[in-house]
């Protein structure tokens, strides 16, 4: 796959359920803790949050 490819390329997206592990972790104070679905949903609401949108050209 290239950057030339079209914009209309489908991914498809498989939906888990909001608890469920995703099969990735990460270390908390020395810790395993499972990334869930819930996490990665919290991560990007943050992130919109805080998006700062560029200032406006003249």
């Amino acid at each position: 796959m290239s950057l030339q490819n079209s914009s209309d390329d489908k991914i498809e997206v498989i939906r888990t359920k909001p608890h469920q592990s995703l099969g990735c972790s990460i270390i908390v104070d020395g810790r395993e803790v499972p990334i869930t679905e819930d996490m990665i949903q919290d991560a990007c609401r943050e992130l919109e949050q805080r998006l700062v949108k560029p200032a406006e050209q003249k």
